[in-house]
């Protein structure tokens, strides 16, 4: 019931530990938001703070591998910014996050990162979905916040990444239905309009 063990009929079957599954973790953020246990406000505020965590860690735990998987994403978001394709962005941008978190070396971090971020971005589609507007110079941006990870410097880092998630605040801020409980709440998949 909790969802840890797959259980398989069969000569070859048995009882088999899943892998990590965040969407558990995900179910239980919105049921928390649809209780009103916690608010809207408190989410973003925890995004900000584990975030700064995620890119201090990034700075000091990122390997090869994970700053060319971010560059990659960043080259995936370019394509999609230059053909016009921004809800494809947005999933570029989910993505990035979990690239970033999962560079910290640490999966209880990545795990919560996700949870924090799955939520958020939502708000963040349902911004784009509904005004066909994005934040500018995102891909500049997350170049300019690899290249300070790739040189360890968590101070600069810090400081692009916050000044990042302010500016998209700004912009949900501007469409109060965007940021509405209905948009956190709704099921959405990857890929798929609020």
């Amino acid at each position: 019931m909790a969802g840890v063990l797959r259980l398989m009929k069969g000569v070859k079957g048995g009882a088999f530990i899943q892998e990590g599954d965040t969407s558990r973790m995900n179910d239980v953020m919105r049921d928390m938001l649809s209780l009103g246990t916690i608010s809207i406000r408190e989410l973003s505020e925890a995004r900000v703070y584990v975030l700064d965590l995620v890119v201090r860690l990034a700075c000091s735990n990122a390997r090869q591998a994970d700053l060319d998987a971010l560059e990659g994403n960043i080259k995936r978001t370019e394509l999609a910014t230059k053909e016009g394709r921004l809800l494809d962005r947005v999933e570029c941008s989910r993505e990035f996050y979990r690239l970033l978190a999962n560079s910290t070396g640490n999966k209880v971090i990545a795990m919560i990162m996700d949870s924090v971020t799955e939520i958020h971005m939502r708000f963040v589609y349902a911004k784009v979905a509904s005004s066909g507007v994005a934040m500018s110079r995102l891909a500049e941006r997350r170049r300019q916040l690899v290249s300070a990870i790739a040189e360890k410097n968590a101070t600069l880092a810090c400081r692009l990444m916050r000044a990042h998630l302010e500016a998209v605040q700004r912009m949900l801020e501007q469409d109060p239905g965007a940021m509405s409980l209905h948009v956190a709440l709704a099921e959405v998949r990857p890929g798929m309009r609020p």
